[in-house]
């Protein structure tokens, strides 16, 4: 990639990215699998190295290990696991500074735990939502689909909107360079993506909507989380494993938040009604 400039060289990593994303989603199983442990392997490494470079020093070990542990729960889907991985991960992390005894301690416990939450279990979800299934719908490939197409149509409207209409900053002092305009914009872009894909999977236009709103939203949060880290730390990259897109926790930053709020929306609202159900009749008990 060395003779392509730099914005030839970004669409090329992208589209060769998103083309074995895309393959590795729509086939599932130990293809979705691997796909995520490579990804969170990864921005777990630079995560490190970014903390590091503030002066703590969570452990690497510890977080690819509690990483395995719950990829391995997330496969088998056994979610009654979860709470006890959590739970024994974060002992280990407790224990490793005991025995490492390393300045600054609690930094190094907590930023450890951040670690595989932030960097494992939040992505795992991908799992989770790809296997939903219901009478309606057979899995949950369609929403992942939504949720992808919401997050590209927000960096999309992001991009241009804040490009052609920003005015007033969003967050000058963790993204300077984002703007109230463009955060409006890519809401925008990605509600119309979300409605776009709902209608070829069957979805009603008020829950595509509402699933665009969510996925815009907290893929906005989720980049300024990591920018917000990035600063903080003091670096303006999280690597440059990626040819014009930095590192993989730069790529992956719109969806660490976004796919487990998606998930828990498709489960406990679409899949699952239940609650969607109870709320009507509290709101219809209202009125």
């Amino acid at each position: 990639m060395a003779g392509l400039n730099k914005n030839a060289t970004r669409m090329l990593t992208g589209l060769i990215m998103g083309t074995i994303a895309m393959g590795c989603i729509m086939y599932g199983g130990v293809a979705l699998l691997t796909l995520v442990l490579v990804i969170i392997f990864f921005a777990s490494k630079e995560y490190v190295k970014i903390l590091e470079h503030k002066g703590f020093f969570p452990s690497l070990k510890i977080i690819l290990a509690a990483e395995v542990l719950l990829a391995a729960i997330s496969y088998f889907q056994k979610f009654h696991l979860v709470a006890i991985a959590l739970t024994v991960c974060s002992m280990l992390a407790f224990m490793w500074v005991l025995f490492r005894g390393r300045q600054p301690y609690i930094a190094n416990v907590a930023t450890t735990i951040l670690g595989f939450v932030y960097c494992g279990w939040f992505p795992m979800h991908l799992l989770f939502l790809r296997e939903l299934h219901s009478a309606q719908f057979h899995d949950g490939l369609g929403f992942v689909v939504m949720m992808f197409t919401a997050i590209l149509m927000t960096d999309i409207g992001c991009y241009y909107a804040g490009t052609h209409l920003g005015k007033h900053k969003l967050a000058p002092v963790i993204s300077p360079n984002k703007t109230i305009e463009g955060s409006i914009g890519g809401a925008i872009a990605a509600v119309i993506g979300a409605m776009i894909v709902g209608l070829f999977i069957g979805v009603d236009w008020y829950t595509s909507l509402f699933a665009g709103l969510l996925c815009t939203i907290f893929a906005q949060i989720g980049d300024l989380c990591e920018s917000l880290i990035k600063r903080d730390a003091g670096v303006k990259d999280s690597g440059n494993t990626l040819p014009g897109h930095g590192g993989f926790l730069d790529r992956a930053d719109s969806f660490v938040l976004t796919i487990p709020v998606m998930y828990y929306f498709c489960h406990y609202f679409i899949f699952n009604n239940v609650i969607a159900q109870q709320i009507s009749g509290f709101i219809q008990g209202l009125l």
